[in-house]
């Protein structure tokens, strides 16, 4: 039981929605779940619970989560990719015993798992660098990779993938790397590979159409979030987490009165504000400027004062019958995560994954 009232509630028939949204989009490709950070913060097991029969597979950071996700879920049959790969030959072990395949991004990698001693092989995905420059082999040392892959005894099959820096907007890079990507596809016309993530899904200079062979790594999109600065389909989605939490006070201000700390805010005129349980010990960022939207009984409330570590405050002025103990929502259905990230100078993953550990999880839908 938790009796502070502030909560993240998780709409899992969104989820499902939202994935078949993806689904649509992804012609015959198969979609990889991506429930990595806890599921983006909404939480790992009613995210996996619900897209069990939506998804073909699950990607997560590094093992620990890949272990958090079984113990969770044990009744998932689906693999879960490892998306930097194994730094162990114990990871190596895991990866057999619980059904994980994993990345190979660099040499260590690759002569760790030609090391190795395991009970049967595994399925790999080859990361390849087409200018991203964070993960990855340089596109030269394909060849050589691949052949080493597939002569090992440990590995069961080869995926080829990359991983694009500006999915979301119209850089140039990504005709760059879109044309390193064909060019591997040509070569290797037998591998199944992936290139795809949510923002690609969206943008003009990506989008093509995913065939059979591809995987779609579905991120953002499937949480209910538009990660595209070019493709504006928010409308078609449903946000699946709303952030939520009670009015704990309610006082009446006189023209030039402050609130909060470092007094940042001062009242032009007389107004009424509420305090909401809610800070940045929560999630909610600091940063946030006064302004940033809020949604209470039915209107807009706009931020008003700092941040602080467990409340803020907001003004209710305009908005008749505000009553101890209503809720605010901060982001979700009625508050777009986008919006509140642009008033933090952040963006909404950080927002959503940033979501505390205090704040309860509470499964709608």
């Amino acid at each position: 039981m938790n009796y502070r009232k502030t909560r993240a509630e998780i709409n899992t028939a969104a989820l499902k929605h939202n994935l078949r949204w993806v689904r649509a989009a992804s012609g015959s490709a198969s979609i990889l779940g991506v429930v990595k950070a806890d599921g983006y913060g909404h939480g790992i097991k009613p995210v996996c619970d619900a897209l069990e029969h939506e998804v073909d597979a699950f990607a997560v950071g590094f093992t620990d989560e890949a272990l958090a996700l079984r113990a969770a879920c044990p009744a998932s049959k689906h693999s879960v990719l490892i998306l930097e790969g194994c730094q162990t030959a114990e990871e190596l072990k895991l990866c057999v015993d619980k059904n994980f395949s994993t990345v190979v991004h660099c040499l260590q990698q690759l002569e760790l798992l030609e090391q190795a001693s395991l009970k049967q092989p595994l399925d790999i995905w080859l990361k390849i660098d087409t200018g991203m420059h964070r993960l990855g082999i340089a596109t030269d040392q394909a060849d050589l990779f691949v052949k080493r892959l597939e002569a090992s005894s440990n590995v069961a099959s080869v995926t080829l993938m990359s991983h694009l820096a500006n999915a979301d907007t119209g850089l140039p890079l990504n005709h760059f790397q879109r044309q390193q990507y064909e060019a591997i596809k040509r070569t290797y016309p037998e591998h199944r590979r992936s290139l795809h993530n949510s923002a690609a899904l969206l943008n003009p200079q990506l989008r093509g159409e995913p065939e059979s062979k591809d995987w779609v790594r579905s991120g953002l999109l499937m949480y209910g979030v538009n990660p595209s600065e070019l493709t504006e389909i928010q409308k078609e989605l449903i946000p699946v987490m709303s952030l939520k939490a009670p009015i704990i006070a309610i006082h009446d201000l006189k023209k030039g009165d402050s609130v909060g700390y470092g007094s940042q805010w001062t009242a032009a005129a007389d107004t009424r504000i509420a305090t909401v349980a809610i800070g940045y010990a929560d999630g909610y960022p600091r940063q946030c400027m006064n302004g940033t939207p809020t949604f209470v009984n039915g209107q807009r409330a706009s931020l008003v004062g700092r941040v602080s570590m467990d409340m803020i405050t907001i003004d209710i002025t305009h908005i008749d019958d505000v009553a101890m103990g209503d809720d605010v929502e901060l982001w979700g259905e009625n508050i777009d995560v986008r919006e509140v990230a642009r008033c933090a100078d952040t963006i909404s993953w950080h927002l959503l994954t940033g979501t505390s550990v205090r704040v309860p999880r509470v499964v709608k839908g």
